[in-house]
Protein backbone atom coordinates (compact mmCIF):
# COMPACT_ATOMS: atom_id res chain seq x y z
CA UNK A 1 0.00 0.00 0.00
CA UNK A 2 1.22 3.34 -0.89
CA UNK A 3 0.95 6.55 0.91
CA UNK A 4 0.34 9.44 -0.88
CA UNK A 5 0.99 12.82 0.10
CA UNK A 6 -1.55 15.22 -2.72
CA UNK A 7 -2.98 18.23 -1.69
CA UNK A 8 -4.61 19.54 -4.42
CA UNK A 9 -7.73 17.43 -6.02
CA UNK A 10 -9.29 20.02 -7.87
CA UNK A 11 -6.40 21.37 -10.76
CA UNK A 12 -8.03 24.69 -11.62
CA UNK A 13 -9.56 25.64 -8.22
CA UNK A 14 -6.05 24.88 -6.18
CA UNK A 15 -3.67 26.54 -9.02
CA UNK A 16 -1.31 29.01 -7.04
CA UNK A 17 -1.40 32.83 -8.76
CA UNK A 18 1.52 33.38 -7.25
CA UNK A 19 3.95 30.49 -7.35
CA UNK A 20 6.09 31.80 -9.89
CA UNK A 21 7.17 34.47 -7.62
CA UNK A 22 7.76 31.99 -5.04
CA UNK A 23 9.73 30.04 -7.65
CA UNK A 24 12.28 33.08 -7.89
CA UNK A 25 12.14 33.58 -4.21
CA UNK A 26 13.79 30.32 -3.63
CA UNK A 27 16.08 30.60 -6.71
CA UNK A 28 17.39 33.16 -4.54
CA UNK A 29 17.58 31.76 -1.21
CA UNK A 30 -1.99 15.69 0.61
CA UNK A 31 -5.59 14.29 0.09
CA UNK A 32 -3.84 10.60 -0.40
CA UNK A 33 -4.51 8.98 -3.61
CA UNK A 34 -4.32 5.19 -3.71
CA UNK A 35 -6.56 4.47 -6.31
CA UNK A 36 -8.24 2.13 -4.01
CA UNK A 37 -5.36 0.48 -2.85
CA UNK A 38 -4.62 -0.96 -6.28
CA UNK A 39 -0.96 -1.36 -7.38
CA UNK A 40 -0.85 -0.68 -11.20
CA UNK A 41 0.75 -3.22 -13.22
CA UNK A 42 4.03 -1.18 -15.23
CA UNK A 43 3.33 -1.62 -18.84
CA UNK A 44 7.47 -0.77 -18.72
CA UNK A 45 9.90 -3.87 -19.45
CA UNK A 46 13.05 -2.30 -18.74
CA UNK A 47 15.95 -4.72 -20.03
CA UNK A 48 19.23 -4.30 -20.26
CA UNK A 49 21.02 -4.73 -23.57
CA UNK A 50 23.98 -7.37 -23.08
CA UNK A 51 25.25 -7.86 -26.46
CA UNK A 52 28.51 -8.93 -26.60
CA UNK A 53 29.10 -10.07 -30.55
CA UNK A 54 31.77 -9.57 -31.98
CA UNK A 55 31.06 -7.80 -34.90
CA UNK A 56 34.00 -6.10 -36.51
CA UNK A 57 32.19 -2.76 -36.85
CA UNK A 58 31.80 -2.45 -33.13
CA UNK A 59 35.25 -3.31 -32.54
CA UNK A 60 36.30 -0.72 -34.79
CA UNK A 61 34.43 1.52 -33.29
CA UNK A 62 35.31 0.80 -29.70
CA UNK A 63 39.15 1.20 -30.80
CA UNK A 64 38.33 4.60 -32.06
CA UNK A 65 36.44 5.52 -28.87
CA UNK A 66 39.38 4.33 -27.00
CA UNK A 67 41.68 6.41 -28.90
CA UNK A 68 39.73 9.33 -28.52
CA UNK A 69 39.70 8.81 -25.08
CA UNK A 70 43.01 8.08 -24.40
CA UNK A 71 43.81 11.63 -26.94
CA UNK A 72 41.60 13.63 -24.84
CA UNK A 73 42.65 12.36 -21.83
CA UNK A 74 46.49 13.34 -22.64
CA UNK A 75 44.88 16.40 -24.02
CA UNK A 76 43.35 17.53 -20.84
CA UNK A 77 45.98 16.73 -18.63
CA UNK A 78 48.33 18.50 -20.95
CA UNK A 79 46.84 21.75 -20.69
CA UNK A 80 46.04 21.37 -16.97
CA UNK A 81 50.03 20.57 -15.80
CA UNK A 82 51.69 22.45 -18.77
CA UNK A 83 49.71 26.01 -18.95
CA UNK A 84 48.43 26.41 -15.06
CA UNK A 85 49.56 25.93 -11.73
CA UNK A 86 46.99 23.46 -10.02
CA UNK A 87 48.08 25.15 -6.59
CA UNK A 88 46.39 27.90 -7.59
CA UNK A 89 42.98 26.17 -8.71
CA UNK A 90 41.51 26.42 -4.88
CA UNK A 91 43.23 28.96 -2.54
CA UNK A 92 40.83 26.47 -0.29
CA UNK A 93 41.26 26.90 3.66
CA UNK A 94 39.55 23.77 4.86
CA UNK A 95 39.25 25.13 8.30
CA UNK A 96 37.26 27.98 7.20
CA UNK A 97 35.86 26.93 3.91
CA UNK A 98 36.26 30.37 2.42
CA UNK A 99 36.74 31.26 -1.20
CA UNK A 100 39.24 33.79 -2.79
CA UNK A 101 36.73 35.56 -4.74
CA UNK A 102 39.41 36.12 -7.34
CA UNK A 103 39.34 32.46 -8.43
CA UNK A 104 35.73 31.42 -8.45
CA UNK A 105 36.08 31.20 -12.37
CA UNK A 106 39.58 28.59 -11.66
CA UNK A 107 37.51 26.96 -9.33
CA UNK A 108 34.91 26.47 -11.94
CA UNK A 109 37.32 25.54 -14.02
CA UNK A 110 38.39 22.66 -12.08
CA UNK A 111 35.86 21.50 -11.24
CA UNK A 112 34.39 21.05 -14.87
CA UNK A 113 37.65 19.11 -15.54
CA UNK A 114 36.83 16.89 -12.72
CA UNK A 115 33.28 15.98 -13.71
CA UNK A 116 34.33 15.62 -17.20
CA UNK A 117 37.21 13.15 -16.02
CA UNK A 118 34.92 11.46 -14.04
CA UNK A 119 32.14 10.96 -17.06
CA UNK A 120 35.27 9.41 -19.01
CA UNK A 121 35.94 7.24 -16.34
CA UNK A 122 32.74 5.66 -16.36
CA UNK A 123 32.33 5.98 -20.07
CA UNK A 124 35.56 3.81 -20.30
CA UNK A 125 33.97 1.36 -17.59
CA UNK A 126 30.93 0.57 -19.67
CA UNK A 127 33.57 0.27 -22.95
CA UNK A 128 35.63 -2.13 -21.13
CA UNK A 129 32.79 -4.22 -19.69
CA UNK A 130 31.05 -4.41 -22.95
CA UNK A 131 34.33 -5.11 -25.29
CA UNK A 132 35.31 -8.18 -26.74
CA UNK A 133 37.07 -9.95 -23.72
CA UNK A 134 38.94 -11.68 -26.26
CA UNK A 135 40.71 -8.75 -27.42
CA UNK A 136 43.30 -8.10 -24.61
CA UNK A 137 45.20 -5.16 -26.59
CA UNK A 138 42.15 -3.41 -26.79
CA UNK A 139 41.46 -4.17 -22.93
CA UNK A 140 44.55 -3.03 -21.66
CA UNK A 141 44.50 -0.07 -23.61
CA UNK A 142 41.31 0.82 -21.85
CA UNK A 143 42.46 -0.42 -18.97
CA UNK A 144 45.59 1.98 -19.07
CA UNK A 145 42.98 4.99 -20.23
CA UNK A 146 41.20 4.89 -16.87
CA UNK A 147 44.11 4.79 -14.86
CA UNK A 148 45.82 7.61 -16.69
CA UNK A 149 42.20 9.11 -15.91
CA UNK A 150 42.24 8.93 -12.52
CA UNK A 151 46.13 9.84 -11.89
CA UNK A 152 45.12 13.36 -13.11
CA UNK A 153 42.20 13.44 -11.11
CA UNK A 154 44.00 12.70 -8.21
CA UNK A 155 46.63 15.49 -9.72
CA UNK A 156 43.96 17.64 -9.68
CA UNK A 157 42.61 16.89 -6.03
CA UNK A 158 46.39 16.33 -4.62
CA UNK A 159 47.41 20.07 -3.47
CA UNK A 160 44.55 20.35 -1.34
CA UNK A 161 44.83 17.03 0.56
CA UNK A 162 41.36 15.79 0.50
CA UNK A 163 42.11 12.66 -1.87
CA UNK A 164 38.86 11.51 -4.15
CA UNK A 165 36.82 13.35 -1.51
CA UNK A 166 37.16 16.32 -2.34
CA UNK A 167 34.21 16.48 -4.52
CA UNK A 168 32.08 15.32 -1.74
CA UNK A 169 33.05 17.99 0.00
CA UNK A 170 32.69 20.67 -1.98
CA UNK A 171 28.91 19.26 -3.11
CA UNK A 172 27.61 19.51 0.47
CA UNK A 173 29.54 22.78 0.48
CA UNK A 174 27.96 23.86 -2.58
CA UNK A 175 24.28 22.60 -0.70
CA UNK A 176 24.94 24.20 2.63
CA UNK A 177 22.05 25.69 4.37
CA UNK A 178 20.52 29.14 3.44
CA UNK A 179 21.27 31.90 6.34
CA UNK A 180 17.93 32.83 7.43
CA UNK A 181 18.33 34.73 10.80
CA UNK A 182 14.69 34.70 12.48
CA UNK A 183 16.20 37.89 14.44
CA UNK A 184 16.95 39.69 11.33
CA UNK A 185 13.00 39.77 10.58
CA UNK A 186 12.34 42.93 8.95
CA UNK A 187 8.84 43.73 10.15
CA UNK A 188 6.71 42.24 12.70
CA UNK A 189 3.26 43.07 14.65
CA UNK A 190 2.42 42.11 17.75
CA UNK A 191 -1.09 39.87 18.42
CA UNK A 192 -2.86 41.36 21.62
CA UNK A 193 -6.19 41.11 20.96
CA UNK A 194 -9.05 41.94 23.46
CA UNK A 195 -10.64 38.55 25.50
CA UNK A 196 -14.53 39.24 24.29
CA UNK A 197 -13.39 39.72 20.56
CA UNK A 198 -13.24 36.92 18.35
CA UNK A 199 -12.27 36.13 14.39
CA UNK A 200 -14.12 32.73 13.46
CA UNK A 201 -11.91 31.28 10.75
CA UNK A 202 -13.14 29.93 7.41
CA UNK A 203 -11.13 27.87 5.47
CA UNK A 204 -12.35 25.77 2.78
CA UNK A 205 -10.66 25.83 -0.38
CA UNK A 206 -8.99 22.86 -1.47
CA UNK A 207 -7.13 20.18 0.61
CA UNK A 208 -5.00 19.94 3.81
CA UNK A 209 -2.52 22.20 2.88
CA UNK A 210 -4.52 25.10 1.41
CA UNK A 211 -6.38 25.04 4.78
CA UNK A 212 -2.85 25.47 6.84
CA UNK A 213 -1.96 28.43 4.69
CA UNK A 214 -5.16 29.73 5.04
CA UNK A 215 -5.16 29.27 8.68
CA UNK A 216 -1.42 31.28 8.96
CA UNK A 217 -3.04 33.64 7.07
CA UNK A 218 -6.48 33.90 9.33
CA UNK A 219 -3.59 34.48 12.39
CA UNK A 220 -2.09 37.68 10.26
CA UNK A 221 -5.68 39.08 9.97
CA UNK A 222 -6.53 38.05 14.03
CA UNK A 223 -3.13 40.37 14.95
CA UNK A 224 -4.23 43.40 13.05
CA UNK A 225 -7.64 43.42 13.70
CA UNK A 226 -7.00 42.61 17.72
CA UNK A 227 -8.82 39.40 17.83
CA UNK A 228 -8.81 35.86 18.95
CA UNK A 229 -9.03 33.47 16.44
CA UNK A 230 -11.34 30.47 17.04
CA UNK A 231 -9.59 27.38 15.39
CA UNK A 232 -12.96 25.04 13.43
CA UNK A 233 -15.19 22.68 14.74
CA UNK A 234 -13.47 19.37 13.21
CA UNK A 235 -17.04 18.95 12.03
CA UNK A 236 -17.11 21.66 10.10
CA UNK A 237 -12.74 21.22 9.16
CA UNK A 238 -10.05 19.22 9.53
CA UNK A 239 -9.36 18.16 13.29
CA UNK A 240 -5.94 20.46 13.37
CA UNK A 241 -4.85 19.33 16.23
CA UNK A 242 -3.90 16.00 14.90
CA UNK A 243 -1.68 17.34 12.70
CA UNK A 244 -0.84 20.75 14.24
CA UNK A 245 0.17 21.84 17.98
CA UNK A 246 -2.51 24.60 18.57
CA UNK A 247 -1.71 25.21 21.99
CA UNK A 248 1.88 25.59 21.54
CA UNK A 249 0.69 29.13 19.42
CA UNK A 250 -0.45 30.20 22.76
CA UNK A 251 2.85 29.56 24.70
CA UNK A 252 4.88 31.32 21.36
CA UNK A 253 3.37 33.95 22.10
CA UNK A 254 3.10 34.14 25.57
CA UNK A 255 -0.62 34.62 26.27
CA UNK A 256 -4.09 33.03 24.51
CA UNK A 257 -4.72 33.96 21.03
CA UNK A 258 -6.29 31.28 19.38
CA UNK A 259 -9.04 28.80 21.35
CA UNK A 260 -10.75 25.93 19.85
CA UNK A 261 -14.31 25.74 18.49
CA UNK A 262 -15.16 23.87 22.11
CA UNK A 263 -13.24 26.58 23.87
CA UNK A 264 -14.96 29.77 22.50
CA UNK A 265 -18.54 28.44 22.80
CA UNK A 266 -18.00 28.44 26.65
CA UNK A 267 -16.56 31.82 26.33
CA UNK A 268 -18.79 33.37 24.09
CA UNK A 269 -22.51 32.31 22.71
CA UNK A 270 -22.39 30.49 19.53
CA UNK A 271 -23.14 33.44 17.14
CA UNK A 272 -21.43 35.09 14.26
CA UNK A 273 -22.59 38.72 14.46
CA UNK A 274 -20.71 40.00 10.90
CA UNK A 275 -19.44 37.16 8.03
CA UNK A 276 -17.83 39.27 5.93
CA UNK A 277 -15.91 37.60 2.58
CA UNK A 278 -12.75 38.79 1.41
CA UNK A 279 -13.55 37.84 -1.89
CA UNK A 280 -16.87 38.69 -3.80
CA UNK A 281 -16.51 36.27 -6.59
CA UNK A 282 -16.85 33.74 -8.27
CA UNK A 283 -19.00 32.63 -5.03
CA UNK A 284 -19.07 34.50 -1.76
CA UNK A 285 -16.64 33.48 1.11
CA UNK A 286 -16.50 30.06 -0.88
CA UNK A 287 -19.23 28.91 0.88
CA UNK A 288 -22.49 27.60 -0.09
CA UNK A 289 -26.00 26.42 1.47
CA UNK A 290 -24.03 22.68 2.82
CA UNK A 291 -21.46 24.41 4.61
CA UNK A 292 -24.05 27.27 6.03
CA UNK A 293 -25.54 24.17 7.02
CA UNK A 294 -23.13 22.55 8.89
CA UNK A 295 -22.32 25.68 11.15
CA UNK A 296 -26.11 25.74 11.84
CA UNK A 297 -25.87 22.17 12.58
CA UNK A 298 -23.01 23.05 15.53
CA UNK A 299 -25.46 25.49 16.74
CA UNK A 300 -23.82 28.63 15.34
CA UNK A 301 -26.33 31.18 14.83
CA UNK A 302 -25.17 33.49 11.87
CA UNK A 303 -26.83 37.06 11.87
CA UNK A 304 -27.01 39.05 8.68
CA UNK A 305 -26.18 38.16 5.09
CA UNK A 306 -23.17 37.00 3.71
CA UNK A 307 -21.06 40.76 2.62
CA UNK A 308 -17.91 41.83 1.41
CA UNK A 309 -16.34 45.19 1.70
CA UNK A 310 -15.20 45.20 -1.78
CA UNK A 311 -14.94 43.84 -5.59
CA UNK A 312 -12.50 41.05 -5.23
CA UNK A 313 -11.63 38.01 -8.03
CA UNK A 314 -10.07 34.67 -6.82
CA UNK A 315 -9.03 34.82 -10.30
CA UNK A 316 -7.24 37.64 -10.28
CA UNK A 317 -6.45 38.89 -6.23
CA UNK A 318 -5.26 42.37 -5.82
CA UNK A 319 -2.56 43.13 -4.03
CA UNK A 320 -3.75 44.50 -0.84
CA UNK A 321 -1.99 46.50 2.31
CA UNK A 322 -2.82 46.20 6.38
CA UNK A 323 -4.13 49.26 6.12
CA UNK A 324 -6.82 48.02 3.78
CA UNK A 325 -7.60 45.03 5.96
CA UNK A 326 -7.60 47.17 9.07
CA UNK A 327 -10.04 49.96 7.57
CA UNK A 328 -13.00 47.51 5.66
CA UNK A 329 -12.67 44.39 8.36
CA UNK A 330 -12.64 46.52 12.00
CA UNK A 331 -15.85 46.96 14.60
CA UNK A 332 -16.67 46.50 17.43
CA UNK A 333 -18.74 43.29 16.43
CA UNK A 334 -18.24 40.62 18.90
CA UNK A 335 -17.64 37.47 17.08
CA UNK A 336 -16.81 37.97 12.86
CA UNK A 337 -16.28 35.29 10.47
CA UNK A 338 -14.18 36.10 7.65
CA UNK A 339 -13.30 33.42 4.28
CA UNK A 340 -11.71 32.04 2.51
CA UNK A 341 -8.35 33.93 2.58
CA UNK A 342 -6.13 31.16 1.05
CA UNK A 343 -5.91 33.08 -2.52
CA UNK A 344 -5.32 36.47 -0.36
CA UNK A 345 -2.33 38.33 -1.53
CA UNK A 346 -1.66 40.26 1.33
CA UNK A 347 1.39 41.86 2.05
CA UNK A 348 3.81 39.14 0.75
CA UNK A 349 6.93 40.27 1.70
CA UNK A 350 5.81 40.23 5.49
CA UNK A 351 4.30 37.24 5.28
CA UNK A 352 6.97 35.15 3.53
CA UNK A 353 9.59 36.37 5.57
CA UNK A 354 11.33 33.53 7.91
CA UNK A 355 9.18 32.98 11.16
CA UNK A 356 6.33 35.06 9.73
CA UNK A 357 4.50 38.46 10.02
CA UNK A 358 3.79 38.19 13.43
CA UNK A 359 6.17 38.99 16.62
CA UNK A 360 6.88 35.48 18.63
CA UNK A 361 9.23 33.52 19.98
CA UNK A 362 9.36 30.69 17.89
CA UNK A 363 10.86 29.93 14.77
CA UNK A 364 7.43 29.64 13.34
CA UNK A 365 3.44 28.95 14.68
CA UNK A 366 1.99 26.58 12.66
CA UNK A 367 4.46 23.56 12.41
CA UNK A 368 3.59 19.93 13.15
CA UNK A 369 3.00 17.94 16.39
CA UNK A 370 5.34 17.08 18.31
CA UNK A 371 3.76 12.94 17.35
CA UNK A 372 4.43 14.01 14.16
CA UNK A 373 8.11 15.55 14.48
CA UNK A 374 9.41 12.59 16.74
CA UNK A 375 8.03 9.85 14.44
CA UNK A 376 9.38 11.72 11.23
CA UNK A 377 12.74 11.99 13.35
CA UNK A 378 12.59 7.63 14.28
CA UNK A 379 11.83 6.93 10.47
CA UNK A 380 14.64 9.30 8.82
CA UNK A 381 16.88 7.48 11.45
CA UNK A 382 16.00 3.79 11.00
CA UNK A 383 15.69 4.52 6.67
CA UNK A 384 17.43 7.41 6.07
CA UNK A 385 20.10 9.02 7.61
CA UNK A 386 21.71 12.60 8.07
CA UNK A 387 22.07 13.30 4.08
CA UNK A 388 19.29 12.44 1.92
CA UNK A 389 17.11 13.98 -0.42
CA UNK A 390 13.49 14.48 -0.26
CA UNK A 391 11.47 14.80 -3.56
CA UNK A 392 7.89 16.18 -3.92
CA UNK A 393 6.56 13.79 -7.37
CA UNK A 394 2.83 15.57 -7.29
CA UNK A 395 1.64 13.08 -10.89
CA UNK A 396 -2.42 12.53 -9.59
CA UNK A 397 -4.22 15.35 -11.76
CA UNK A 398 -1.15 17.38 -12.46
CA UNK A 399 -0.98 16.39 -15.98
CA UNK A 400 -4.12 18.63 -16.85
CA UNK A 401 -3.25 20.79 -14.11
CA UNK A 402 0.42 21.89 -15.30
CA UNK A 403 -0.80 21.94 -18.78
CA UNK A 404 -3.20 24.40 -18.47
CA UNK A 405 -0.12 26.42 -16.93
CA UNK A 406 2.67 28.26 -19.49
CA UNK A 407 5.31 26.75 -19.56
CA UNK A 408 4.12 23.68 -18.21
CA UNK A 409 5.00 21.58 -14.82
CA UNK A 410 4.51 17.86 -15.85
CA UNK A 411 7.71 16.41 -17.23
CA UNK A 412 7.99 13.15 -18.75
CA UNK A 413 9.57 10.62 -16.16
CA UNK A 414 12.70 10.49 -18.05
CA UNK A 415 13.70 13.58 -17.67
CA UNK A 416 12.47 13.92 -14.70
CA UNK A 417 15.30 11.32 -13.42
CA UNK A 418 18.02 13.19 -15.33
CA UNK A 419 16.89 16.15 -13.26
CA UNK A 420 16.76 14.34 -10.16
CA UNK A 421 20.02 12.72 -10.94
CA UNK A 422 21.95 16.30 -11.69
CA UNK A 423 20.76 17.98 -8.34
CA UNK A 424 21.85 14.21 -6.47
CA UNK A 425 25.37 14.62 -7.97
CA UNK A 426 25.57 18.31 -6.95
CA UNK A 427 24.28 16.78 -3.38
CA UNK A 428 26.16 14.10 -2.89
CA UNK A 429 23.33 11.99 -0.96
CA UNK A 430 23.23 8.28 -1.16
CA UNK A 431 19.24 8.29 -0.71
CA UNK A 432 16.04 9.73 -1.67
CA UNK A 433 12.85 9.96 -0.12
CA UNK A 434 10.10 10.16 -2.01
CA UNK A 435 6.60 11.43 -1.09
CA UNK A 436 4.01 11.42 -4.38
CA UNK A 437 0.77 9.78 -5.57
CA UNK A 438 1.99 8.34 -8.37
CA UNK A 439 1.56 5.04 -9.71
CA UNK A 440 3.72 2.20 -9.61
CA UNK A 441 4.54 1.84 -13.07
CA UNK A 442 6.17 5.37 -12.82
CA UNK A 443 8.03 5.27 -9.75
CA UNK A 444 9.28 1.88 -10.74
CA UNK A 445 10.74 3.52 -13.85
CA UNK A 446 11.67 6.37 -11.96
CA UNK A 447 13.76 4.57 -9.76
CA UNK A 448 15.43 2.33 -13.13
CA UNK A 449 16.85 5.89 -14.48
CA UNK A 450 17.86 7.80 -11.31
CA UNK A 451 21.95 6.66 -11.79
CA UNK A 452 25.14 8.71 -10.70
CA UNK A 453 28.09 7.83 -10.98
CA UNK A 454 26.90 4.56 -12.25
CA UNK A 455 24.79 3.55 -9.43
CA UNK A 456 21.23 3.50 -9.00
CA UNK A 457 20.27 5.91 -5.98
CA UNK A 458 17.44 4.84 -3.84
CA UNK A 459 13.79 6.16 -3.83
CA UNK A 460 12.26 5.28 -0.30
CA UNK A 461 8.86 5.14 0.19
CA UNK A 462 7.36 4.74 3.68
CA UNK A 463 6.48 1.50 4.04
CA UNK A 464 2.49 0.27 5.13
CA UNK A 465 1.86 -0.29 8.74
CA UNK A 466 3.81 -3.38 10.19
CA UNK A 467 3.88 -4.13 13.89
CA UNK A 468 7.68 -4.99 13.75
CA UNK A 469 9.00 -1.96 12.74
CA UNK A 470 8.16 0.91 15.88
CA UNK A 471 9.84 3.85 14.35
CA UNK A 472 5.74 4.82 13.80
CA UNK A 473 4.08 3.42 17.04
CA UNK A 474 3.87 6.79 18.82
CA UNK A 475 1.54 7.53 16.56
CA UNK A 476 -0.58 4.17 16.88
CA UNK A 477 -0.11 4.20 20.62
CA UNK A 478 -1.63 7.70 20.93
CA UNK A 479 -4.47 6.50 18.17
CA UNK A 480 -3.34 9.58 15.44
CA UNK A 481 -3.31 7.56 12.34
CA UNK A 482 -5.45 4.96 13.54
CA UNK A 483 -8.59 7.29 12.50
CA UNK A 484 -11.92 6.20 11.79
CA UNK A 485 -12.20 9.28 9.71
CA UNK A 486 -10.44 9.15 6.53
CA UNK A 487 -9.76 12.57 5.94
CA UNK A 488 -8.26 13.13 9.13
CA UNK A 489 -5.89 9.93 8.79
CA UNK A 490 -4.79 11.53 5.44
CA UNK A 491 -4.08 14.50 7.28
CA UNK A 492 -1.80 12.75 9.27
CA UNK A 493 0.12 11.11 6.64
CA UNK A 494 0.55 14.06 4.80
CA UNK A 495 1.62 15.96 7.66
CA UNK A 496 4.13 13.37 8.50
CA UNK A 497 6.06 13.64 4.57
CA UNK A 498 5.87 17.18 4.67
CA UNK A 499 8.03 16.89 8.00
CA UNK A 500 10.21 14.39 6.92
CA UNK A 501 10.48 16.54 3.66
CA UNK A 502 11.46 19.84 5.94
CA UNK A 503 14.21 17.66 7.49
CA UNK A 504 16.01 16.60 4.14
CA UNK A 505 19.68 17.73 3.36
CA UNK A 506 17.74 19.06 -0.53
CA UNK A 507 14.33 19.34 -1.35
CA UNK A 508 12.90 18.92 -4.72
CA UNK A 509 9.74 20.30 -4.72
CA UNK A 510 6.51 20.19 -7.43
CA UNK A 511 5.97 23.26 -9.16
CA UNK A 512 2.31 24.95 -8.34
CA UNK A 513 1.91 22.33 -5.17
CA UNK A 514 0.31 23.69 -2.40
CA UNK A 515 2.28 20.76 -0.54
CA UNK A 516 5.60 21.76 -1.54
CA UNK A 517 4.80 25.35 -0.81
CA UNK A 518 4.24 24.36 2.76
CA UNK A 519 7.00 22.01 2.95
CA UNK A 520 9.37 25.20 1.97
CA UNK A 521 7.83 27.22 4.71
CA UNK A 522 8.63 24.76 6.98
CA UNK A 523 12.05 24.21 5.83
CA UNK A 524 12.08 28.26 5.67
CA UNK A 525 11.03 28.73 9.11
CA UNK A 526 13.30 25.73 10.59
CA UNK A 527 16.41 26.94 8.85
CA UNK A 528 16.76 24.10 7.07
CA UNK A 529 16.65 25.26 3.16
CA UNK A 530 19.55 24.28 1.24
CA UNK A 531 20.89 26.13 -1.78
CA UNK A 532 20.02 23.30 -3.47
CA UNK A 533 16.82 23.52 -3.01
CA UNK A 534 14.97 23.85 -6.47
CA UNK A 535 11.46 22.78 -7.59
CA UNK A 536 11.46 19.44 -9.82
CA UNK A 537 13.72 21.03 -13.45
CA UNK A 538 13.38 24.40 -12.83
CA UNK A 539 14.11 26.36 -15.90
CA UNK A 540 12.72 24.00 -18.00
CA UNK A 541 10.13 22.77 -20.23
CA UNK A 542 8.89 18.91 -20.79
CA UNK A 543 10.33 18.09 -23.62
CA UNK A 544 7.20 16.45 -24.79
CA UNK A 545 3.52 18.23 -24.25
CA UNK A 546 -0.10 16.28 -25.29
CA UNK A 547 -2.39 18.52 -27.24
CA UNK A 548 -5.74 19.86 -25.34
CA UNK A 549 -9.03 18.10 -25.43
Amino acid sequence: MDRNSSDEDEDHRNLIPHHDTRENELHSATNRENGGGRSPRSTFQIEEASSRSGNPRKISLNKRYVIAAVSLTLLLGFFLFSFTDTRTFFPLNLSTFKLDPLSVQAKESELRALYLLKQQQLALVSLLNHSNSSNAIESNVVESAISLSKQIEEALLSPHGTGNSSLSVLGSDRCKKVDQSLSERRRTIGWKPREDKFLFAICLSGQMSNHLICLEKHMFFAALLNRVLVIPSPKFDYQYDRVIDVDRINTCLGRTVVVSFDQFKEKKKARIDRFICYFSSPQPCYVDDEHVGKLKGLGVLIGGKLESPWSEDIKKPSKRGFEEVVEKFKGDDGVIAIGDVFYADLEREWVMQPGGPIKHKCKTLIEPSRLIVLTAQRFIQTFLGKNFIALHLRRHGFLKFCNAKSPSCFYPIPQAADCISRIVERANAPVIYLSTDAAESETGLLQSLVVVDGKVIPLVKRPPRNSAEKWDSLLYRHGIEDDSQVTNATAVDAMLDKTICAMSSVFIGASGSTFTEDILRLRKDWGTSSMCDEYLCRGEEPNFIAEDE
